[in-house]
C-alpha cells in the first residue's frame, strides 16, 4: 500500500494511504474488533503459523486495523516497516530492550521524559545494560560517551518541557563511528515538522496519544523502522511481550491522522504567536520556542525543522506561587499532563511529569518551580491570547 501513495502529499497520503478495504466497500476503514481469526482448514493454519500462507493469526501479532494505521504512518514517516503499540512508552521500552542485552551499553541524552528516563537509568541496569546520560545539546558530549560496546543512542528533539533541540544528523554521525543504532522520540516535532529518517536516524518512535489522536481520546504508541530492523530485533520481541495497539484504538489513530496535517499547522501558527506574545510580558522570565531567535539551538533547528512546535516553555519569575496562580487564572487553557490535544493544555514539570527527579536534575534540565509547559489547541488565537494576558494580570 505505501507505493500506491508514496508519490502524494502528507496530506492526501493522511486521507487515503495504507487502507484495506473489504468485500463491502466501505468508505471509512474498517474496525476490525477481533482477537483471533478463523481458517479455511487445518491445513490452512497450519500453513499460516509456519509462514508459507499470507494472513492473520492473533491481534496481539497482528490486525487489519492496526496494519492500516502502521502503513499510513510508514507513508508520513518514510519509514519501511512499523508496528502500533498501546502506548507511547510501550513502543520507547520496545524500541530500546529489543535490541540490547546484558554487557552492552546505551547513551541517552538527559533531557527525557520522566519514564523515559526511568527505563535509561534504572530498568535497563537492573538487566546488566550499562547507561550514560549525558548533556543532548552538547555534541562532544555524544563523541565522549560513547564506547566500543556502545549499542544504542537515544533521545528526543525538541525535549520535553524545555524545547531543546539536538542535532540530529551529529549524533547519527557518532553513532556510525561505533556501530550503533539512533532512537529519535519525535513527538514534540511531529512528523510533519521533522523526518528524521531523512537525517540518517535507524529507530522512531512516536506517543500516538499525543497529535496523532490530537483528540485526548485513546493512548497508542508506534515504532517505525527498516523492515530488516524489525525482522531481526522487534519482531519476536513484540510477539512474545505483548505490547500491541488495541484494533479500536488503531482505528481512532487513524481517524486522528486524517487531520493531523491541518491540526498541527493551525497549532504551530498560534504557538509562535502565544511565543511572542509572552516574551513580552514583564511577568515571564524566558520563553523556549524552536523558531525564535533567541531559542539556544537556533543554528540547528533550520538543518532538521520544517517548522517549530505546537508546544512552548515558559518560566515565570515568581516561581511555584507565580506558576500555580497562572495556572489556575486561566479559563481557556486547562490544567492537564497531556500534550498535543485540541484543547489548549498547560502543565507545571517540576510537580507532575519531572517530580521524580531530583532538584539539582530538574535544574540541569532547566526545569525551575517557575517552568510550564504550554500546548496549544485548536481555539481561537484571540481567545487564547487574552486567556493567556488575564492570567498573567491575575499573578500581580
Amino acid at each position: 500500500m505505501a507505493s500506491d501513495w508514496s508519490k502524494f502529499s502528507a496530506a492526501t497520503q493522511m486521507v487515503h494511504g495504507g487502507t484495506l478495504r473489504s468485500q463491502f466497500g466501505e468508505t471509512s476503514e474498517a474496525m476490525y474488533l477481533t482477537q483471533g481469526f478463523v481458517y479455511d482448514s487445518a491445513e490452512a493454519a497450519e500453513a499460516r503459523f509456519k509462514g508459507e500462507e499470507d494472513g492473520f493469526i492473533y491481534s496481539r501479532y497482528a490486525n487489519p486495523t492496526n496494519e492500516m494505521f502502521e502503513q499510513r504512518m510508514c507513508l508520513l514517516e518514510g519509514a519501511e516497516a512499523a508496528r502500533s503499540t498501546a502506548s507511547g512508552m510501550a513502543a520507547v521500552a520496545s524500541a530500546l530492550l529489543c535490541q540490547v542485552k546484558a554487557g552492552d551499553h546505551v547513551v541517552a541524552a538527559r533531557a527525557l521524559f520522566g519514564s523515559c528516563r526511568w527505563i535509561v537509568e534504572t530498568l535497563m541496569p537492573q538487566y546488566g545494560v550499562e547507561t550514560t546520560l549525558i548533556d543532548g545539546t552538547d555534541p562532544t558530549a555524544w563523541e565522549q560517551a560513547v564506547r566500543k560496546n556502545t549499542k544504542v543512542l537515544f533521545f528526543e528533539s525538541p525535549t520535553n518541557p524545555t524545547l531543546e533541540v539536538v542535532d540530529i544528523q551529529h549524533v547519527v554521525g557518532v553513532a556510525r563511528s561505533v556501530g550503533a543504532k539512533v532512537v529519535i522520540d519525535n513527538v514534540f516535532a511531529t512528523p510533519i515538522y521533522q523526518k528524521p529518517m531523512e537525517l540518517g536516524v535507524d529507530i522512531v518512535v512516536y506517543s500516538t496519544t499525543k497529535h496523532i489522536d490530537g483528540q485526548g481520546r485513546c493512548l497508542g504508541g508506534v515504532v517505525l523502522a527498516s523492515e530488516e530492523w524489525i525482522d531481526e530485533n522487534l519482531h519476536d520481541y513484540y510477539r512474545h511481550t505483548g505490547p500491541a495497539m488495541s484494533p479500536f484504538n488503531a482505528w481512532v489513530m487513524l481517524k486522528g491522522l486524517e487531520t493531523l496535517p491541518l491540526r498541527v499547522k493551525s497549532q504551530t501558527a498560534t504557538a509562535s504567536k502565544a511565543a511572542d506574545f509572552l516574551a513580552e510580558r514583564s511577568e515571564v522570565k524566558r520563553v523556549i520556542y524552536p523558531g525564535r531567535p533567541d531559542h539556544p539551538q537556533a543554528n540547528v533547528i533550520p538543518k532538521q525543522m520544517k517548522g517549530g512546535s505546537t508546544l512552548l516553555c515558559l518560566e515565570l519569575k515568581g516561581g511555584k506561587k507565580e506558576a500555580f496562580a497562572f495556572s489556575n487564572a486561566l479559563k481557556v487553557v486547562k490544567i492537564s499532563n497531556n500534550l498535543g490535544d485540541a484543547k489548549s493544555l498547560i502543565t507545571h514539570p517540576a510537580t507532575t511529569t519531572h517530580k521524580n527527579l531530583t532538584p539539582e536534575a530538574r535544574a540541569e534540565l532547566g526545569i525551575s518551580d517557575g517552568t510550564l509547559r504550554l500546548s496549544i489547541g485548536l481555539e481561537d488565537e484571540a481567545d487564547l491570547l487574552n486567556d493567556l494576558d488575564a492570567a498573567l494580570s491575575a499573578t500581580r
